[in-house]
């Protein structure tokens, strides 16, 4: 590598921008954009339609087929008053030996909140119905009571002497959890391979505590099937106040010190949905902007640049990183490509030793050399020996010129 090579000059043009302008940033973002906009449109409407009478499932106020709205109208013509609260302290300041307390999920209660209406509850001497209560809710309220997962929902007779039940006849139970207690004095109906759907367990102070294995018969779109709204009525209505406590989102989800929830079981189950569709639309979207990239374009340089500077230039690039090995072979392959062009021998040969070498000592006249090291040998030790192996290179390359 020398700095006696040729100068070469490139032509000089008027320095342009490449930076996209609006226009341009308009239609390559243009398609992705009007799919945000669709996106989001989406979900503000489907957020307004759902709004409004719609408050969920088990819900008094609602009139959706999962809501309870109906079974809340009968209890109201029947002089029963329906009263829904969102936190364990409302339902328990409402206990009373006049109160009937529906707890509608008592499984997602922490432990306080459980002790907490437990508590409430024994003292009032009312009626407390659990709807689908198993492992911590049932062993709070109901000690002694063994509960486990239940078949399928489906409608079944009562089996028992229980009034309420006998008085309903078939009802469609189960579906969630079924019962099965020692307890004598306990009512326990709509039987299920040895166990029960239905349990009512008398209190210490004259209130009782039913245990359902499942809210289904309470929903509108069951309440006129079979016993459904007997059974629901005569449970709910025995008391004129009934409490139905629906635990709230920050209620359900709180932090109890003896229940820590990891981060993901925190996230609400509708999340993941989400996520996995944004995912989705994330990767079709890099699919239909990749396929969009073209070839590359060379741009012209808006500059002269002496062929010295370059090669300057490259040397202390090659310097300052240590490439000895790197700045040999490529000084070594210039001349080899400089030497087959004047001696006649082939580009494509100009690389192989058994068609360059014996072609260059036919042109010198002088003492032997040893060109094999010279024009194929090793690294250079250090930046002495490289810099040595420039000078005798292109001291050859000159002896070759002019003989």
């Amino acid at each position: 590598m020398t700095a006696n090579g040729p100068t070469t000059t490139l032509t000089s043009h008027p320095i342009t921008s490449t930076a996209p302008g609006a226009a341009d940033l308009w239609r390559r973002f243009r398609g992705f954009l009007i799919f945000l906009a669709v996106l989001v449109t989406a979900g503000v409407v489907l957020a307004a339609l759902r709004s409004g009478a719609h408050h969920g499932a088990l819900d008094p106020r609602s009139a959706d087929p999962a809501g309870s709205r109906a079974v809340a109208e009968l209890l109201k013509e029947r002089g029963v008053t329906t009263r829904v609260v969102t936190s364990a302290q409302e339902a328990a300041r409402a206990t009373g030996s006049d109160t009937t307390l529906l707890i509608a999920a008592p499984n997602l209660l922490g432990p306080d909140r459980r002790e907490e209406l437990r508590a409430a509850a024994e003292r009032s001497g009312g009626r407390t119905i659990l709807l689908s209560a198993r492992g911590d809710a049932a062993d709070a309220f109901a000690p002694g009571v063994d509960a486990r997962d239940a078949g399928p929902g489906k409608v079944r007779a009562p089996a028992c002497a229980l009034a309420a039940a006998v008085s309903a006849g078939t009802a469609l139970t189960g579906g969630d959890v079924s019962y099965h207690t020692v307890t004598s004095t306990a009512a326990a109906c709509y039987p299920e391979d040895g166990r029960h759907t239905l349990l009512v367990l008398p209190g210490t102070v004259g209130g009782d505590t039913v245990l359902l294995g499942n809210g289904a018969l309470l929903r509108n779109e069951n309440l006129a099937s079979e016993g459904n709204a007997s059974l629901a009525l005569q449970l709910l209505g025995s008391r004129p106040q009934l409490v139905w406590y629906l635990p709230s989102l920050a209620e359900a989800t709180a932090a109890d010190t003896a229940e820590e929830k990891t981060f993901l079981e925190l996230i609400p189950a509708g999340w993941g949905w989400a996520l996995l569709q944004l995912t989705l639309a994330a990767a079709v979207a890099a699919l239909w902007r990749g396929r969009r990239l073209g070839p590359l374009v060379t741009e012209r340089l808006p500059v002269v640049v002496r062929a010295s500077e370059a090669t300057e230039g490259r040397a202390r690039l090659y310097r300052r990183a240590g490439a000895r090995d790197r700045a040999a072979d490529v000084l070594r392959a210039a001349t080899r490509e400089r030497l087959a062009a004047l001696l006649g021998v082939p580009a494509s040969h100009a690389h192989d030793p058994a068609a360059l070498l014996p072609a260059v000592s036919h042109r010198l006249t002088g003492p032997a050399r040893d060109l094999t090291s010279l024009l194929f040998g090793t690294t250079p030790a250090d930046d002495a020996a490289l810099v040595a192996l420039a000078d005798h290179l292109d001291a050859l390359e000159r002896e070759v010129r002019t003989s």
